[in-house]
């Protein structure tokens, strides 16, 4: 399995600041980059998977609608989380 227990414990501890914030907008886009990143490999490989390619979108706009956010409330937290995951806008 791609996304063990200790992968997300890893995740939320170096993006939402300890592996107990799982609800922070940065560790909840980190989480979906992971992913999304996962996701995209799978593709390269399946090109008529069609239903992960549709969870792929959904979690697309769903990582979108969190940067959205984030981009409102806070902008230099945006400006952090886009530069540490390295996400082109």
């Amino acid at each position: 399995m791609y996304l063990t227990s200790e992968v997300k414990k890893d995740i939320f501890k170096k993006h939402g600041g300890s592996e107990k914030n799982t609800g922070s907008a940065e560790s909840q886009i980190a989480l979906f980059t992971h992913r999304i990143d996962h996701l995209t490999s799978h593709l390269k490989n399946n090109k008529k998977d069609f239903g992960t390619q549709r969870a792929l979108l959904n979690l697309v706009g769903k990582r979108r609608a969190l940067l959205d956010y984030l981009k409102h409330t806070d902008i230099e937290r945006y400006r952090a989380v886009i530069k540490v995951l390295d996400i082109r806008k």
